[in-house]
């Protein structure tokens, strides 16, 4: 019983600290990647369509993309997603090929993604202290409900507890890496 209640918090942690990973992921550094399209949505055929399945991605230089669309058709609608994107570039294309070049980072923008950095991990430990009360609260229910004893509920609260903080680190750890990323120059 208690087994599972802990190995299935286990499993939605390491879910929260995933998304945290994706999440950051798509925060821009001084270099490209094509991780940051991950998000967006071209409408294709009327349909939105992850960018990501409409087309190829190729970084030739530290601060540019090239795309090259599968379908020809799809090109106006994924220039126009990444425009309205909040990646903050202008695409170009020359009917084969979509240049997105990235400016060089200011310190101000270094700043704001530093601080949009920490709000992701914010948004990731308070995901998986969600799930610890969650936890907690059905361990809370089987002994309310006699089916476990008070101290193998301490023991499991403990246990708990340590899961919630290897989760929180690697949260901590993820975050203090994205800073020295945007900090680098």
């Amino acid at each position: 019983m208690i087994p599972d209640i802990i190995s299935d918090a286990e499993q939605k942690m390491a879910k929260a600290v995933d998304y945290a990973k994706e999440e950051f992921a798509t925060i821009r550094t001084g270099r490209a990647h094509p991780a940051m399209f991950s998000k967006l949505t071209a409408d294709y055929y009327g349909a939105p369509t992850p960018i990501q399945q409409l087309a190829s991605f190729q970084a030739p230089e530290a601060r540019m993309i090239l795309i090259t669309p599968y379908d020809k058709g799809a090109m106006a609608g994924i220039i126009k997603s990444i425009r309205d994107s909040d990646l903050g570039v202008n695409p170009t294309d020359d009917g084969n090929v979509i240049r997105v070049t990235f400016p060089e980072l200011t310190e101000d923008r270094r700043k704001e993604y530093i601080r949009l950095a920490r709000t992701k991990a914010e948004d990731a430990r308070i995901a998986v202290r969600g799930v610890r009360r969650s936890a907690k609260d059905d361990i809370d229910q089987l002994v309310k409900d006699s089916e476990v004893g008070e101290d193998e509920a301490a023991r499991a609260e403990k246990q708990l507890d340590a899961v919630t903080k290897k989760h929180t680190d690697q949260v901590d750890e993820l975050l203090k890496r994205k800073e020295s990323e945007l900090l680098e120059v």
